[in-house]
């Protein structure tokens, strides 16, 4: 009879205990609407994860072994650049006009010809006008007679003043004639304004040409040639006329080394931009006006830098940048220790370390993945 009645003590105390816990379950207090209890329980929930986390940094540690591959770091030159698009231009291509209006009598040049400055392209009929000079020198030469003898009547106190005067103008005014003349007739004449290329003949000999018609022929010179592009303003300061630029050309996969010809004093308000243009050599006349080039503008120079590559930084769930070292190395063997680093510029898939690392310090660069603090390396 007793152990009934202690078996039935028992049961009673399960139950209850069963009905407390069902009563303080989560679900029971909300639908309880029991504020301060679900409070109270969050709170010790809280402390519970807090202790959980801890006990996880400290026992979930991977503790076997990983191959990597490491790199001593030292201290080099870290070049930071500034990469941009720009077109590549020639101030020597042009339209060639004419200056006089009539038919084309010559043609001395063809598409592709090599000329050179002030040489003949072709002529236009001038319409007269050299016998107008003729008759223009003629009355020039007589009028400088004229002159000439009434001067020397002069100068023996002869004759009036008047005559020596009217003699001297006639012989200004047909000097002037003919010079007039002679610069309206230079116009007939089509010369190269600068050495080039004949790129292209627009007309034939005997066609009718005028100023304001299509021009005769493109002319192009290649041997000065340079790449024109914006800068955002927040580089004034840093670019200044010589700084040495490296031009890549994408349709010849050629870079040239070019260098900083011009530096705008305007800022475009639009898009906060000053223009530059970069001289280039053209050594194999590869280089033609409106190809594109990209430019890699040198902004930032570190004599004494320590750069590791981009890809072995990692970023932890603090929002810190690290990177993981080894410790007690043998050569061969070592440990995993996370360093956390100030990062500087990046260029050329290495990024400048400002702090955190020092010369000499050897850096896991391959297998960072698959590592943890305090792991066993070997490399």
């Amino acid at each position: 009879m007793r152990k009934i009645i202690t078996l039935f003590a028992i049961s009673s105390f399960l139950l209850s205990c069963s009905n407390a816990e069902k009563k303080n379950s989560i679900d029971a207090l909300i639908s309880a609407k029991n504020v301060k209890a679900l409070q109270e329980k969050k709170a010790a929930l809280q402390g519970d994860i807090t202790k959980i986390e801890a006990a996880l940094a400290t026992l979930d540690v991977k503790k076997e072994e990983a191959l990597v591959s490491v790199t001593t770091v030292k201290d080099t030159l870290f070049t930071h650049y500034l990469d941009i698009q720009g077109s590549v231009n020639t101030k020597e291509n042009i339209l060639v006009q004419p200056e006089f209006s009539g038919t084309l009598t010559s043609l001395t040049v063809k598409a592709g010809d090599r000329v050179t400055k002030g040489q003949v392209l072709g002529r236009v009929d001038d319409a007269g006008m050299s016998q107008q000079l003729a008759s223009a020198e003629n009355q020039y030469a007589l009028a400088k007679t004229t002159f000439e003898r009434q001067k020397n009547l002069w100068d023996k106190k002869i004759g009036s003043e008047i005559q020596y005067l009217q003699a001297q103008t006639q012989m200004i005014s047909a000097q002037k004639a003919v010079a007039q003349i002679k610069a309206q007739l230079a116009k007939t004449v089509i010369r190269a304004p600068f050495t080039g290329t004949i790129d292209e003949v627009f007309v034939e000999k005997g066609q009718v040409v005028a100023p304001s018609a299509q021009g005769l022929m493109r002319i192009v010179n290649l041997g000065n040639m340079y790449v024109s592009t914006t800068i955002p303003e927040t580089y004034i300061g840093k670019l200044k006329v010589g700084t040495v630029v490296d031009v890549f050309l994408t349709s010849l996969g050629k870079t040239y080394k070019g260098k900083v010809r011009q530096v705008g004093n305007f800022i475009n308000p639009n898009n906060r931009s000053f223009g530059i243009e970069v001289s280039i050599p053209n050594p194999e006349n590869l280089l033609r006006p409106n190809q594109v080039a990209k430019l890699k503008i040198t902004d930032y120079v570190n004599k004494n830098a320590i750069v590791v590559p981009t890809n072995v930084i990692q970023e932890d769930g603090n929002g810190d940048h690290f990177v993981y070292t080894v410790e007690g190395s043998n050569g061969k063997t070592g440990t995993a220790k996370k360093v956390i680093v100030s990062l500087g510029k990046s260029s050329d898939n290495v990024t400048e370390i400002l702090s955190g690392l020092s010369a000499d310090d050897i850096v896991v660069t391959e297998g960072v993945n698959n590592i943890s603090e305090g792991m066993k390396l070997n490399f």
